[in-house]
């Protein structure tokens, strides 16, 4: 009777709730009924503060359609020792870490992030929670796949997650497969060359314990290189592995990728990351700077937090540098010690719209507009046309193909145009200088 009137009750939520809750915040829950009292076991207390605050009237409904009108409902929080009785758990697909090779030994001192240095807002909280949720047991989704612009957190969450699965695994020493798009297509490369695909192949597929693989939009155009991850995806997911992926665009953005590897992105759980609220921002610094042990007064961290809005990288660069200074002239944080720091960054007052960015890009470049839009491969004015497509991507709302529409090009070109610029900036190539510098002036 208890493990019918919890189906009943699961049965129920998963009717009337949208999919994508469902499968994040009530299959991780054990459920245990006791005549007319419902409980709902979380496995960490941010899952079950988030059900108690969003989803509690939609489960007293559940629960009362069941067990009438006297139904009481709470939410409990796993003890670390407990385990669910195997009677009352949800059917739940278990995803167990299994095994990697020498990509990268998966200690905890060897990651850069981890959960408890992620400040969660609005725009973060839901692929945050998703991140967390993935280290549960409990997480019924195939794969978890993140996006967002660059500088929001999307590294953060995939070393946090690297991190707490080393944490919470019973073996001795997970290996976890931690890389980029591109160094997972180069490894790729030298092993076809040295006649070592079997060895590759075992690497990534047969031994992985996980795999996090990040900027997965590199390998648009590439199809052999999509064959050899779309195999090596499905291998691990058929061990019950897990699987993480970011990208700067969402799935569907992506052009000239394989179907199959494109429904493997979307099969499991797609979140967002978008740019943090000012609260956020203000939140980030404090956390930073307590974390460094400075007294950063009040009007400086709102100072930065105001001044530097998109890139969290670039707000918290802010904050090290300011720091920094100040410790080298022996000397408090001040307002106008910030106002000098903030000299070397892109201050973003109100964001361009899109007319304002061609006619700068015009300018800065030296181009009329109707050579932006004209058909010239000149490198100046690829060079040109590119910056176009990454600061309207930046600064307005506009999707990919409405830049292209308004510059006379495809979606994929201004996909592949973004993708150039944010691979020269991030290796700071002299071209990537010379575009950080035009996107730095607009900004001023």
């Amino acid at each position: 009777m208890m493990k019918t009137a919890c189906n009943q009750i699961l049965h129920n939520l998963e009717k009337n709730l949208a999919p994508s809750v469902y499968e994040l915040w009530v299959k991780p829950l054990s459920c245990e009924v006791e005549g007319k009292k419902l409980s709902l076991t979380a496995p960490n207390a941010f899952v079950a503060n988030w059900v108690r605050d969003k989803l509690m009237k939609d489960v007293r409904i559940a629960a009362v359609d069941v067990l009438g009108d006297e139904a009481d409902v709470e939410v409990l929080v796993r003890k670390k020792a407990d385990k669910p009785k195997a009677e009352t758990k949800p059917k739940q697909l278990g995803l167990p870490i299994v095994h990697v090779p020498e990509t990268k030994k998966t200690q905890a001192h060897n990651w850069r992030f981890s959960f408890d240095e992620f400040v969660t807002g609005p725009s973060n909280q839901l692929a945050c929670a998703a991140s967390q949720t993935l280290c549960d047991t409990s997480f019924d989704a195939e794969n978890l796949f993140l996006h967002s612009g660059p500088g929001l957190g999307k590294t953060h969450l995939l070393q946090s997650i690297g991190r707490r699965l080393c944490e919470v695994s019973n073996k001795k020493s997970v290996n976890i497969a931690c890389l980029s798009g591109e160094e997972f297509a180069n490894r790729l490369v030298l092993a076809l060359r040295a006649k070592r695909m079997d060895e590759f192949k075992a690497r990534f597929r047969e031994k992985a314990d996980v795999l996090l693989l990040e900027d997965v939009h590199f390998f648009q155009n590439k199809e052999k290189m999509q064959n050899e991850l779309l195999g090596t995806v499905k291998a691990l997911r058929e061990r019950g592995c897990k699987v993480v992926l970011t990208s700067s665009f969402r799935p569907r953005e992506m052009s000239n990728i394989d179907d199959q590897l494109l429904s493997r992105f979307t099969s499991g759980f797609v979140a967002s990351i978008d740019k943090p609220d000012f609260e956020t921002r203000r939140r980030i610094v404090e956390h930073k700077a307590r974390k460094m042990s400075v007294q950063v007064p009040d009007d400086v961290s709102e100072l930065l937090a105001e001044r530097i809005v998109s890139d969290i990288r670039q707000l918290e660069s802010a904050l090290n540098n300011l720091v920094f200074k100040a410790r080298l002239l022996n000397t408090g944080v001040s307002t106008d010690m910030a106002w000098e720091v903030l000299e070397n960054y892109a201050i973003e007052n109100p964001s361009p719209d899109y007319d304002s960015i061609i006619n700068f890009v015009c300018r800065y470049y030296g181009l009329s507009d109707l050579q932006l839009k004209s058909r010239s491969r000149k490198r100046q004015i690829v060079t040109a046309r590119n910056t176009a497509f990454y600061l309207a991507r930046k600064h307005t709302e506009m999707s990919l193909k409405d830049i292209g529409e308004r510059l006379g090009r495809r979606h994929s070109t201004v996909l592949k145009g973004i993708t150039n610029v944010e691979r020269e900036i991030s290796v700071q190539t002299p071209l990537g200088r010379q575009i950080e510098k035009a996107v730095t002036t607009l900004t001023n």
